[in-house]
This record gives C-alpha cells, structure tokens and sequence, in this order.
C-alpha cells in the first residue's frame, strides 16, 4: 500500500491511547526542567560553551569530496526535477513529494545533529554558483567583477521569509503535494539563489539568505561534530550553536522554525477544527467564513483562513519569546529587549529541533519506508529498477506508546538542552562577583518559556 504523504504528519495516536494520561506527561516534563534548572544553578556555576573549543580528528582530500558531494546532490536534484514533472502526478506514486517533505524536510535535521552540516556538502545550488563562478572566471579569461557587498542589515531576513514560504507550500498551497508545483518551486527556489549568489557572492548569499543552508546549518551547530575545509573537528556538543551571531532576522527564522510546526499541529487540534461538547465550529470555519463574508470564493477563504492561521502561530510563538525575554530584562535594565532577545536566539535551536523531530517522528518512521518502492519506480510508471517496487510499508514497527515515548523524550532532551544553552550564556553575560545569582535569578523566566513550550508541544501532539 502506498500511503498519503500526511498520513503520518503528527502523532498517530490520540489520548485514549497514551500509556498515561497527558496531564501526567506535563507534571514530569515539567519537574524534569524545574530540576535541571535547580542542576544547573548548583553544578554549572561557569560558562563551558561560549569558546570553541574542538580539535582536528580527520583530514579529507578537499576538492575530490567537494566535486563528488556537489555532484551527487545536482544529480539527485536534477531528478527530482525530473520525476516532478514528468513522472505521475500523485503524491503516493512519485518520488519528489516524499522525498522533500520527509527525507530532506525532516531527516536531514537529523543527520546535521549527528554528522554536523551535512547539507553544506551535497546543497546543489551551491555547487552551482561555484561551479558557474569557476567556469565565468575561466570564460572572462580573468579575475570576475567582485561581488556586491551584502548588506548587514539584511542579516539572515531572506532565509526566514523563504523558510516561511516553504511552510507555506506544504501546509497551505491547494497545490503543493502536486509533483509538478513541487519541482517548479524547487526551479524557481534555485534560480533565486544563483540570482542572488551572481550579486553578492556565493559564500555570503549562501551563509546568510539561502533559507536551507541556514536552517540545517542552525541545527549542526549542536552537533559534536564540524566539517571545515575537508577537516573533521570534535567539540563538545551544543558548542557550535552557542557560536552563532544574532544577525538582523536570527530571532525571526528561529520563530519560523517553531511557529510552523506549531500550527501544522494546532490544526489537527479541536481549537481549529472544533466539534468539542459545546458545539464550537474552530477557528478554520470562522476564519474562513470572515473570509468568505468579504467576498472571496469558498476555497480562496479556506486557504486565507490557514495563511491567517499560520501567521498568527509563528506570531504567537515569537510573543511567547518576547515575554521570558522581557522577565530577564528584570535583571538586566541596561541592555534593550532586542539586543537580549539576539543574545538568548541561540536557546531555541534545540526547541526547534525537538518540536520538529516530535511532530513528525511518526511522518520519517512511516512514510519514509516508502523510499523503498519509490526508489525503484520514482515515475510511478510501473518500473522496478531495484526490485523493491513491490515494497510496502510496515505499520506495525513502532507501538503507539513507543511513539509516543520518543516524541515525550525528543521534547524534554531538547528542551533542556535550551535550559544549558540559557544559563551557560546568562553566566558569560553577567560575569562579575555576583554572576552566580544574576544568571540564575534572569533565567527564571526562561525557564518558564521552556516549560510553556514544552506543555504546548505535549497539548499538540495529544490533542
């Protein structure tokens, strides 16, 4: 059987089947933060992350790894492509639509927590850009115009608005589990990038606006491992995040990042699709009849009433931030609310990384077996380049509670490590004689944010 691509979008079980009821889930998962934030305060009294420290254990041949990884990931780009358009026009019998929204969506993220930025290597537009840039030069017959400087104030912007896009595609486009949609988008998303490589260079375009590599490349910042110039470093983990630099729009992306998933769970939920005791329609039918009432067609309405939805949860989110930013400005008069708010934007990669890893654990499990049969007939034409075309997909790997159990834990460990994230900064931040009691005493609105988070994360999966 080749099932839809949302099957397994979220949590595949409801409350009736929780090992425990999901009031229980939150009472522990939030004494497991309020104690390692009491852990924390007594044992991690100086900060350990905010210097790189990493040794070198391997050294690769750079420019063979980086010709092979950029053909590799043009190749399999090109027939995703390829398959999108010319291959059948149904989610469950082309390749493309599982592909991006399961491997490439949700595997890569864990393959950069536990292998570093694994995307960086094979991200076909970037081998693109520096393959035509190398070409130009060689055509020119000399040193290419220098780029345009890329503007500061710019920051990482363009990768949260295409991060949002993204989102946009997935959960509210009409079309966008159509194969063909699909591979012109990813054209379309390509041309950009070389667009914007050609003006401001590839590496700064690359680092900095190319939504993708900024997205994986935010969650290889936790990960022990660091790839550089064919080197492999070792460091500790969550050392690598504490690195990054809040540009103009590192706050937004990482709201992106929690808000979209959010919604995509909050719609499965009854606050959105209603039918509870009391007779509440949700808030799809009202948005969508508020749209209707201003004269739009019935489905136009429903589709502006999930954008609505969609931008109120990443809006939402980005308010919950806010406010803990705002409890440790209480300690902190001195420095305004955007700049903490930069300071502490690091804290919510590992939320981020839970909550996605949380909402479809079940999605990557599932459906990802599917790669088996489309591999073999990624056309859907009826082929078996592999003999696998005939594979199907084993539901009964996973129990419900096992699920379950892996999405409760994905949520605690990320947001605890939040929690490490927090206060290892707070104590570099305040580091004079009495920075032991201002760190602890500014995270204790952190430490509220992330026992929010983490109950609204348990209210979505079990709702």
């Amino acid at each position: 059987m080749k099932p839809f691509l949302q099957l397994a979008h979220g949590v595949s079980i409801g409350r009736e089947d929780l090992p425990i009821p999901v009031e229980l889930f939150n009472l522990g998962a939030a004494l497991v933060l309020i104690l390692s934030f009491l852990g924390l305060a007594v044992l991690w009294r100086r900060p350990k992350l905010q210097e790189p420290r990493e040794r070198t254990v391997a050294q690769l041949p750079r420019r063979p790894l980086e010709i092979l990884c950029g053909l590799v990931g043009l190749g399999l780009f090109g027939l995703l492509i390829y398959a999108g358009l010319a291959g059948a026009q149904n989610q469950q019998e082309n390749i493309t639509p599982t592909f991006v929204y399961v491997h490439f969506w949700v595997g890569i993220p864990l393959l950069s927590l536990f292998l570093g930025d694994v995307f960086r290597a094979f991200n076909p537009w970037h081998a693109l850009g520096r393959a035509a840039g190398w070409l130009g030069t060689r055509i020119v017959g000399g040193d290419a115009p220098p780029p345009l400087t890329y503007p500061q104030r710019l920051g990482r912007w363009p990768a949260a608005v295409g991060l949002a896009g993204f989102a946009w595609v997935e959960l509210v486009a009409p079309w966008g589990q159509d194969p063909s949609a699909l591979a012109l988008c990813m054209l379309g998303y390509a041309a950009v990038m070389l667009v914007g490589m050609t003006l401001f260079g590839v590496e700064p375009w690359t680092r900095n606006a190319d939504a993708f590599s900024v997205y994986f490349g935010l969650f290889a910042g936790l990960s022990p491992l660091r790839w550089e110039a064919g080197r492999l470093h070792v460091r500790r983990p969550l050392a690598g995040v504490a690195q990054i630099v809040a540009l103009p729009g590192t706050v937004a992306l990482l709201v992106v990042m929690i808000g979209t998933t959010t919604f995509d769970g909050f719609t499965g939920g009854p606050i959105w699709t209603g039918g509870d005791a009391d007779g509440w329609q949700g808030l799809a039918v009202t948005f969508t009849d508020a749209f209707a009432g201003l004269g739009f067609a019935q489905d136009t309405a429903l589709e502006l009433a999930f954008t609505a939805g969609l931008f109120l949860a990443v809006a939402a989110v980005g308010g919950f931030y806010r406010l803990g930013i705002a409890g440790v400005r209480t300690v902190d008069r001195a420095r305004p609310s955007s700049a903490l708010a930069g300071t502490f934007a690091h804290t919510l990669v590992p939320i981020a990384l839970a909550y996605l890893l949380a909402h479809y654990f079940s999605l990557l499990a599932f459906t990802g077996q599917g790669t088996a049969y489309l591999a073999s007939d990624p056309l859907g034409t009826g082929a078996d380049l592999f003999g696998t075309a005939t594979a199907t997909i084993d539901y009964t790997i996973l129990s419900a509670a096992a699920i379950w159990y892996v999405q409760l834990g994905a949520l605690i460990v990320g947001h605890v490590a939040g929690l490490v994230l927090a206060h290892d900064r707070a104590l570099a931040l305040y580091g004079d004689g009495k920075v032991e009691k201002v760190a602890t005493r500014s995270q204790y609105w952190m430490l509220a944010v992330m026992v929010g988070f983490t109950s609204l994360a348990l209210y979505l999966l079990s709702a």
